[in-house]
């Protein structure tokens, strides 16, 4: 009887733990970031701050530059009042000149045997590609707009048939495929002002010119397969104002085209000039 009555309980015990297992609630399902699988926004790095230098090389020889772009040769200027393509040696010296039929022209890229000028014109807007005889090859809007007026651009680069374009109706960096002109991939900004881009192959990084409201000029470096804010930097009052941008053998390099929204024409003291940028912190 004994051994019945034990033989019952230890039974009922298990059977009454089993049922107990069986009526636990559902864990709740996950919500919002987590039912996302969004990371914490705290988990990106804090950009960097950095501090920088400008040094004046040579004046460009129209006196507006307001792109530029890197060639084998030295440096391709897009002039900003005359819209011409200039082709100089590291000491600035002229090598060619190429007339575009781009208007109030923002940004140059080199790369194909071709210059790709940036117009920022409602007259001519979007990018020119022209041949090393001063031929137009095409004349494309930028992409996700309308056919025929894409917007304005402050900055192009070329890198390994691709384009990048700071398209300035998008707010973002654009990607595209500089054959079949379809867009690939875009960083977005926020800042007030965007200007030239320029890509470092060292890091795939892409750099910006940016503006601040008060018209302070700046850069920003972002990682180029992400979009994610890298570094930043700011200009100081008497350093040079930069519109272009490029990166050559480890420094960048700009030009300040001497016109400046919200300034004085050739304010700045540096107007007219080719300067490299150095990280001083």
């Amino acid at each position: 009887m004994e051994t019945r009555r034990r033989f019952l309980t230890t039974a009922g015990a298990g059977l009454l733990g089993t049922s107990l297992v069986r009526a636990q609630a559902p864990a709740a399902p996950a919500q919002g970031s987590a039912f996302l699988n969004e990371r914490p926004r705290t988990a990106e790095k804090p950009a960097i701050v950095r501090k920088i230098k400008t040094t004046t090389l040579f004046k460009s020889p129209e006196g507006y530059p307001n792109g530029i772009a890197v060639a084998p040769e030295g440096l391709w200027i897009c002039e900003q009042k005359s819209d011409n393509a200039v082709l100089v040696d590291w000491k600035g010296k002229t090598l060619k000149t190429l007339k575009s039929q781009s208007k109030n022209t923002s940004g140059i890229a080199y790369g194909d045997g071709c210059v790709w000028m940036a117009g920022n014109s409602a007259a001519a807007e979007g990018i020119f590609q022209i041949d090393m005889n001063g031929k137009e090859l095409s004349h494309r809007q930028i992409p996700l707009g309308p056919a025929d007026n894409g917007g304005g651009c402050h900055g192009v680069e070329y890198v390994n048939g691709k384009i990048y374009i700071a398209a300035l109706r998008l707010r973002g960096i654009l990607r595209v495929d500089a054959k079949t002109w379809q867009p690939e991939f875009m960083i977005p900004y926020a800042v007030p002002r965007a200007h030239g881009i320029a890509h470092n192959p060292a890091d795939d990084s892409v750099w910006m010119v940016t503006g601040t409201a008060d018209g302070l000029p700046g850069l920003i470096q972002y990682d180029g397969k992400t979009g994610r804010t890298l570094s930043t930097a700011a200009f100081a009052k008497t350093d040079s104002d930069p519109h272009g941008l490029a990166w050559h053998e480890g420094t960048l390099y700009s030009c300040d085209a001497g016109i400046h929204p919200g300034w004085p024409d050739d304010i700045s003291p540096t107007h007219g000039y080719i300067f490299k940028i150095d990280f001083v912190g």
